[in-house]
């Protein structure tokens, strides 16, 4: 495994999901804005700019984990390996979206509302598909650019 160009993966898979939300309004899509959900996580008001920073280490680490478990034999690293690693990631990610406000200062506060699963809550069928179009644009991503290093 490449853990270098786990992380590089990683970053540039997060700018290409980050990108896609920017531009989810002008698709029809709900405005998703996990930056500023991810800001305010820690106290009410939030910041922008620690929201962007964990959204890129997340994006990191997720990225190693596709690595690890693709040198360990899961899967492969291509197209189809990406996509399904971004369907499944979407799975898992969703289901927690129902729990953040058991952990979520800004939704405790009422500055932030809650996404309800697969964030649903802020838009519905939209919503869960705006998701899922985003995990898999990371997942094809992560898995084109960590292929071009293995």
């Amino acid at each position: 495994m490449n853990v270098i160009a786990a992380a590089l993966a990683g970053l540039v898979g997060t700018l290409v999901m980050t990108a896609l939300m920017r531009l989810a309004p002008q698709m029809g899509l709900p405005r998703m804005d996990i930056v500023g959900m991810l800001g305010s996580m820690f106290n009410g008001q939030g910041n922008r700019s620690l929201g962007m920073i964990a959204h890129l280490m997340m994006g990191i680490v997720f990225a190693i984990v596709y690595a690890l478990l693709w040198s360990a034999g899961v899967g492969s690293v291509g197209l189809l390996g990406g996509l399904l690693f971004g369907v499944g990631h979407w799975l898992v990610v969703g289901l927690v979206m129902g729990g953040m406000p058991v952990m979520h200062a800004g939704i405790r506060a009422g500055n932030v509302p809650a996404p309800g699963l697969y964030m649903t809550a802020s838009g519905g069928m939209m919503s869960f598909l705006g998701g899922l179009m985003g995990h898999v644009a990371f997942g094809v991503v992560v898995a084109l650019v960590y292929g071009l290093f293995v």
